[in-house]
């Protein structure tokens, strides 16, 4: 049985801080070496740090490369022939998107991963789904962005699947009261980006004198906050004005990356984003890349056991963070749990939220 399906078994906020170390050290080790053999602008790039693998006594020992380099360039571990799915993140009007190329047993991987993650706050059991988005956004399968991706991925958790937002991105009254209806007295699961939710929903139910009521609802929602604290939303304002406004008091934020699919780290009741057993963040200090103290802010390093057709299981992202502690979050889940403060200076707009934001 492989270390991978063992975990699937497990609940995924399950292991404590030795019990991931030694499982993420030896694994992404593994993923280093295999990456190396298979990936020439990989091995060229560990060559040029004098990698050693016996010089790696923790899995924050390991090499990352900046997330910017899928932009520029063409990272696999796989033939041509193998690639099932090319994935690529969302980017303002004329910015570079990484590129994303994974094969059937990576994307298996990911959704198995994503359906463990999420299913630990949402049941086991499929709701009924309102996708505040609207369908036009998942037209191209094959060649998919990453908020087409998001809608995809958690479509997943949903029955009976209805689209909030027409293809004018207005929203759609008579769907949603109908499917209200349909599911009267049920919990349901919503989806979308935080500032497609903010802009066309709330903002337009507000001005409707049609009322609608959420208040069985779960929502999921994630793909920054650039635009929103801008406007000078809170998180905590965000879900405040949700609630007055449609009864919506069960929402969690998450944080994700196309970079790393499947690997999202979600936001418990407490308001603390949590790393499951199947990645982690370290924070860098910006002065000289070395590991921050809780609590102490810098620069966003994420790991995944996941990443097998492209090497991209270790990543220094363009976000700044704080780890918040680990183990001992007032939830009860294991792990490391944090906030992203928000985009380095001068870092590319990506979150897909916040991508779309760019555009008011």
């Amino acid at each position: 049985m492989t270390k991978f399906a063992e975990l699937l078994e497990l609940d995924p906020y399950c292991l404590d801080k030795t019990q991931k170390s030694k499982l993420l050290t030896e694994e992404l080790k593994n993923l280093t070496e295999f990456h190396q053999q298979h990936c020439q602008a990989y091995d060229n790039m560990l060559k040029g740090l004098n990698y050693k693998r016996e010089n790696v006594y923790s899995y924050e020992d390991l090499p990352f490369l900046p997330v910017s380099l899928f932009k520029s360039l063409t990272l696999k571990s796989i033939s041509d022939a193998e690639v099932f799915k090319t994935m690529t993140s969302s980017g303002t009007t004329g910015q570079a998107v990484s590129k994303i190329f994974l094969d059937k047993e990576t994307a298996a991987k990911q959704q198995k991963t994503l359906v463990k993650i999420v299913s630990a706050f949402t049941g086991a059991s499929r709701l009924p789904m309102l996708i505040i988005d609207s369908p036009s956004v998942v037209k191209n399968r094959l060649m998919f962005s990453a908020r087409g991706a998001g809608i995809l991925g958690f479509s997943i958790f949903g029955a009976d699947r209805t689209y909030a937002l027409n293809d004018e991105m207005e929203i759609d009254f008579d769907a949603i009261e109908a499917f209200l209806a349909r599911h009267q007295g049920q919990k349901i699961l919503l989806f979308g980006f935080t500032f497609m939710i903010w802009q066309h929903f709330y903002k337009e139910l507000l001005k409707s004198d049609r009322k609608i009521d959420l208040s069985q609802g779960i929502l999921i929602h994630g793909g920054g906050w650039k635009k929103l604290i801008s406007e000078a939303v809170s998180p905590a304002e965000f879900q405040k004005r949700l609630t007055d406004v449609c009864g919506l008091s069960d929402i969690h934020d998450y944080y994700g990356m196309v970079e790393q699919t499947g690997c999202i780290y979600m936001q418990c009741e407490h308001g603390h984003l949590h790393a499951s057993n199947f990645s982690d963040i370290i924070i860098r200090n910006p002065k000289d890349f070395s590991v921050a103290s809780f609590g102490e802010k810098g620069i966003v390093q994420v790991v995944s056991l996941l990443p097998e057709s492209y090497p991209g299981h270790s990543l220094l992202t363009e976000d700044e963070g704080v780890v918040l502690g680990e183990d001992d979050c007032p939830c009860g889940r294991k792990g490391k749990y944090f906030k992203i403060l928000g985009r380095l200076k001068n870092a590319e707009i990506r979150g897909c939220s916040d991508t779309y934001a760019a555009k008011f």
